[in-house]
């Protein structure tokens, strides 16, 4: 490939093995509160509730992770895969103001199972407070069936999680493939 077509890849600790395997050559791995800067940005590894692991033996011998990225016109998190955890607060602490967050909605049911790995919508809505997020985005939801939640679930529990509240229009449900 050119060197214009290469993407740089930040991943957490353990998978850049994996990623130089596929052919890329610009691989960092990060550990939480570690950063590195990129053009002209710096991006920070962040926690995340979650475990690692695609393959029946290999389960979190590897780090997952969530990212926030600092931009002078406001810093964007990307919470990625991830359940609720005590550390929301501190990261929208650490990093305010967060301009935009990417909060996960889907894959929750049953709740008593998945709970530990991804969030509800009304968890997203709370995680959002937390973070103290100007705005939101939804993520992790309706592309393919990871858990018992319809299809349909996810957007319309956001909805009813955002109803009545007067921040509701800063939390966005895009449809596929706007943004």
């Amino acid at each position: 490939l050119a060197a214009q077509h290469r993407p740089a890849v930040f991943c957490p600790l353990g998978v850049a093995r994996q990623v130089r395997r596929c052919g890329l050559s610009e691989v960092r791995e990060l550990d939480w509160g570690q950063s590195v800067s990129w053009r002209g940005r710096r991006l920070h590894c962040v926690r995340a509730q979650h475990f690692s692991g695609r393959m029946p033996f290999g389960r979190n011998r590897t780090l997952w992770c969530s990212w926030l990225m600092e931009a002078s016109a406001g810093n964007i998190y990307v919470a990625g895969d991830s359940g609720l955890g005590d550390f929301f607060a501190e990261i929208g602490r650490r990093f305010s103001p967060i301009r935009l967050a990417l909060l996960p909605i889907g894959a929750f049911e049953p709740e008593w199972f998945m709970g530990p790995v991804h969030m509800t919508p009304a968890q997203a809505v709370e995680v959002c407070a937390q973070l103290g997020a100007a705005n939101a985005v939804a993520i992790h939801y309706g592309t393919f069936a990871l858990a018992d939640d319809a299809h349909e679930d996810p957007p319309a529990r956001l909805r009813r999680a955002l109803a009545g509240r007067q921040d509701a229009d800063r939390f966005w449900l895009l449809p596929e493939g706007q943004g």
